[in-house]
């Protein structure tokens, strides 16, 4: 008897992402991690046996993480993990602070508790991660976080820029959220954003949001400086 061709049961599932994209995640985790530190060579060889994928697939991803500004690929040494740049996190935070703080305040000038629940939420996965030292569940619970913020106000515009900045803001926020008391200060700054924006305050919302990033980029600041080579 024929099977029908409607019967899904053994349908070959394609795999959510392709190995490519796999050893282009584990890269940056291992980038993000500490892993990988700033001015470590990445040699193709060595990638290719931690992996367990082609050269192929190493020097896509090598050029990959060269075009995030992971990456730099250096004369006569090969690629090697970019060292941050100063000024480059500056404006960075700069941008950061504008568009979120933006955001923040409209949010409290919408008088939506949706709003509030949303963030909370976020917040309470970001306080379960540091408690289980899940730093990449804290990457992630933060990225939630500043989505709400840009969505409930339906400012995709903005949240598209940010978007544009993300490996670059996760890459600066892997080091700011693993300095000493970050995981009670920074959920702390969060749980003020979230205080004003539920008693309807813009003004508060806006300053919430910038002391937190204010906060960040001062960390920042001293994590990059303490891995110059001339510290």
């Amino acid at each position: 008897m024929a099977v029908g061709l409607k019967d899904s049961t053994i349908k070959v599932e394609r795999p959510a992402k392709t190995l490519r994209e796999l050893a282009l995640d584990k890269v940056r985790e291992a980038i993000d991690s500490g892993h990988f530190k700033p001015g470590d060579r990445l040699v193709e060889r060595d990638l290719c046996a931690q992996l367990g994928v082609s050269r192929t697939i190493v020097r896509e991803v090598l050029r990959h993480l060269e075009s995030e500004g992971l990456v730099a690929n250096l004369p006569n040494k090969g690629p090697i993990v970019a060292r941050l740049d100063a000024d480059e996190a500056r404006q960075i935070y700069e941008i950061r602070g504008a568009l979120e703080g933006m955001a923040a305040r409209l949010c409290a000038e919408r008088h939506d508790s949706t709003i509030v629940e949303a963030l909370e939420g976020a917040l309470y996965d970001i306080r379960q991660c540091y408690r289980e030292k899940d730093m990449p569940g804290v990457l992630a619970s933060t990225s939630a976080f500043y989505q709400v913020l840009f969505s409930k106000v339906d400012r995709h515009v903005a949240w598209g820029i940010v978007n544009l900045l993300t490996v670059r803001i996760n890459h600066l926020r892997s080091m700011t959220i693993k300095t000493d008391n970050r995981n009670v200060e920074g959920p702390a700054q969060m749980e003020r954003i979230i205080e004003a924006i539920r008693q309807g305050d813009g003004e508060g919302a806006y300053r919430a949001a910038m002391d937190h990033v204010t906060s960040a980029a001062a960390i920042a600041e001293a994590v990059i400086s303490a891995q110059s080579p001339a510290a």
